[in-house]
């Protein structure tokens, strides 16, 4: 059996920044008690109506911030963990921290817990950067964190870097990623900036307040990165992500977000969690309050109710949901065998070394990628942005030139 990955939503922040659209909140850490019970519950739940016992083999704790979670928290969560699932000898356990959360007893107590993976916030080593995006550190801060870290014995350290930030210069975005460099982290993820709707950042934009990201620069930026990176020792192993490139020529790939990539189970829990298991992707009510009242039949009052959702669960005919469903649940997708094709194709294609092996998907489907979609590769590949590689052509992956267009490839299988 496949081994699962667990996704846990943490969506507390002490601030909200100006450009995120994550399912977060400010000011609700008060609720944090009830909301550990809730998704203790969520997780027993929904192992109790699985028909076996599920092994896993990597934990997430993303955000929001999860080290605003006292260490006893995260130490009630990963025991509830170890009590439903069987989990590998070799668990990636990666916690999301913004530096500035972080002290030297709370990384030692966590990394004695379990907790071996480590992603960092980072974004970018310029105070007048991180005050456009509203962060709440500055690199000094960064520097420590590392430092508290790797004394703690954390030997997998993420850092996330954001470019093509308004009014930021190449020169500038090539000062922050030496500086991360610096620090040698395993794991880099750089992410180029979006205006994501709602969000005050693009509303700022739209009244002429601030200028919009310059995608030209954006792109030079990202070739950059990749050249240099390569010359660091880091090989690129998805479109926005890095490794480091052990002596024995491993790469410390974040193991979860594979698990994403090779459209493979994971279940989702918390307020706005996601899962995909059983030929079904499903979503979690995003209200951490409604949350709450769902799973522990507790009413909460909210400073930013969300009135579109509603105060009470799905019906389920008076029985306990069935697998992967939860109290939680709002949103339920069957995904057909079609739908799943498709999937695979631009999740998989995101993959830049791994892309899609043909053998995988013959033995996932029964069919021949080139049976199915041989128009779509064909017209991208003479155009540049696919190309098969190895010795018969067995796998299919984006060129260099596909990677900066990669939206541009991923629409041809939607």
């Amino acid at each position: 059996m496949v081994p699962y990955s667990i996704y846990l939503h943490i969506p507390f922040c002490t601030h909200r920044c100006a450009y995120c659209d994550f399912n977060t909140y400010a000011g609700l850490e008060a609720f944090i008690p009830a909301y550990v019970r809730a998704l203790c519950r969520e997780i027993e739940i929904s192992t109790e109506s699985a028909s076996e016992l599920l092994s896993a083999h990597t934990i997430f704790f993303g955000g929001g911030t999860p080290s605003l979670l006292p260490a006893s928290d995260l130490e009630t969560i990963l025991s509830t963990l170890a009590g439903c699932f069987r989990l590998t000898s070799d668990v990636e356990i990666t916690l999301e921290a913004n530096p500035g959360t972080l002290s030297p007893e709370y990384l030692r107590l966590i990394r004695h817990m379990g907790v071996n993976r480590l992603s960092l916030g980072v974004q970018s080593a310029h105070a007048e950067e991180l005050h456009q995006l509203e962060r709440q550190h500055d690199f000094g801060d960064v520097i420590q964190s590392v430092r508290w870290a790797r004394k703690a014995g954390f030997e997998n350290i993420n850092l996330d870097l954001i470019f093509g930030i308004p009014y930021q210069s190449l020169e500038s975005w090539q000062r922050t990623l030496k500086l991360a460099i610096g620090l040698q982290p395993e794991h880099l993820s750089l992410y180029a900036l979006t205006l994501e709707h709602g969000t005050p950042m693009q509303r700022w934009v739209q009244r002429g307040l601030m200028d919009e990201p310059d995608a030209d620069l954006a792109a030079e930026m990202y070739e950059w990165a990749d050249e240099f990176l390569a010359q660091a020792g880091f090989q690129q192993y998805e479109i926005s992500n890095w490794a480091r490139r052990e002596s024995d020529g491993r790469i410390l790939a974040c193991r979860h977000n594979q698990q994403y990539w090779r459209c493979l189970p994971y279940l989702g829990y918390g307020a706005g969690a996601h899962g995909y298991a059983g030929g079904f992707r499903i979503a979690n009510v995003l209200s951490p309050g409604v949350y709450i009242e769902r799973l522990l039949s507790q009413p909460v009052i909210e400073n930013d109710v969300l009135g579109a959702e509603l105060s009470r669960p799905i019906s389920h005919g008076g029985e306990k949901p069935s697998f992967p469903r939860t109290p939680a649940t709002i949103q339920v997708e069957s995904i057909d065998r079609l739908k799943e094709m498709s999937e695979v194709m631009f999740m998989g294609l995101r993959l830049t070394s791994e892309g899609i092996l043909r053998s995988d998907f013959l033995m996932r489907f029964g069919q021949e990628v080139r049976e199915v979609y041989g128009v779509q590769i064909g017209r991208l590949v003479t155009v540049g942005l696919l190309e098969w590689v190895d010795q018969q052509g067995e796998r299919l992956r984006l060129t260099q030139r596909g990677r900066l267009l990669g939206n541009q490839v991923f629409l041809e299988f939607v």
